[in-house]
């Protein structure tokens, strides 16, 4: 069976456990394909922490949850160092970041000095404590949830930290239909535990960094290269596209976001199984991509504006290019 196979399969899967959620799906697999770190925002109850961890048992990769919430501290992520008392030396105790998939549940619950902490693991996949630098996994991946800005008790992660997740993922409710399965499925599963769906491990580390091989040599034509760029660039030059978004950004997207899209298009359309990268795949993803990475102006946002209505006029204003 072909790499491409086996996630399709995982998909599969997975899918017997999360109702409704495919889109979700495919861009957690995404992440994996590209290890870029994914940011879920949504209402509690939507199975965001249920999708990361049946992910990351189907991969058979080191899972560890975090819970966040105002009290912790830098220590319970990163790890410490702990005196042992028969030697009196000082011994570092690795904290959960060292794991291959990491689930930050709720990450804006947790104070700035938290957040400052994670910065390095996730732009460097390294940590630095006792005065040593200590490698991550090569698989690393944090897979973060976080709760609507608007509800109690949450803190706006820092700019840069944002800047260092490849995909904002925002979930909607599920339809009528589909909360209908959801209902049925767990009634079936009170009534009767031993039918409860068991996920499988379908995949390894290995073969997930064997396929991101395969995404990186993904073909990309210099138009499509020249498409993405014009979409990033515009964030910074919106005015000059279309008077009416004069100012509506504080500020736009850096390079790094070009650098995102190019990798989360190649794995979209590695996933479709095409070995080349079409306008299409960019348009898909560029949503997930910039989201996160626009900042709207006060006065954008007392014109109506936010990021996801920015983005869909960016998409109408550039223009695709035909011999793509």
């Amino acid at each position: 069976m072909s790499t491409q196979a086996e996630f399709q399969t995982l998909k599969q899967h997975l899918q017997q456990v999360i109702v409704g959620q495919e889109t979700l799906l495919d861009k957690l697999m995404i992440a994996l394909l590209t290890g870029g770190h994914v940011l879920l925002e949504g209402p509690p109850g939507l199975a965001k922490t249920t999708a990361v961890k049946t992910l990351a048992t189907g991969v058979h990769a080191s899972f560890q949850r975090i819970q966040f919430t105002p009290d912790l501290m830098p220590g319970d992520v990163m790890g410490s160092e702990v005196l042992d008392v028969n030697s009196g030396a000082l011994n570092f105790v690795k904290g959960p970041i060292f794991n291959e998939i990491v689930l930050a549940d709720e990450i804006n619950r947790a104070p700035p000095k938290v957040q400052s902490a994670l910065l390095e693991a996730m732009a460097e996949k390294q940590v630095t404590a006792g005065g040593q630098t200590r490698a991550l996994p090569e698989m690393f991946l944090v897979m973060a949830t976080q709760n609507p800005l608007e509800q109690n008790g949450t803190y706006p992660l820092p700019e840069a930290q944002l800047d260092r997740f490849m995909l904002h993922i925002v979930l909607n409710y599920p339809t009528e239909s589909d909360e209908l399965e959801i209902l049925r499925r767990d009634r079936a599963a009170q009534m009767q535990t031993k039918q409860k769906v068991k996920t499988e491990a379908f995949l390894t580390p290995e073969n997930v960094m064997h396929a991101r091989q395969s995404v990186v040599q993904q073909h990309i034509s210099e138009a499509v290269e020249k498409y993405m760029v014009g979409l990033i660039a515009a964030t910074r030059q919106l005015g000059e596209l279309d008077s009416q978004l004069e100012g509506v950004l504080e500020v736009g997207a850096s390079p790094r976001a070009s650098i995102a899209l190019l990798h989360a298009a190649s794995a979209y359309s590695w996933l479709q199984g095409r070995d080349y990268v079409t306008p299409d795949d960019v348009i898909a993803m560029l949503p997930d991509v910039l989201r996160h990475r626009l900042i709207v102006s006060f006065s954008g946002r007392a014109q109506g504006w936010n990021a996801d209505s920015i983005i869909s006029r960016l998409i109408d204003l550039v223009s695709v290019p035909l011999d793509a």
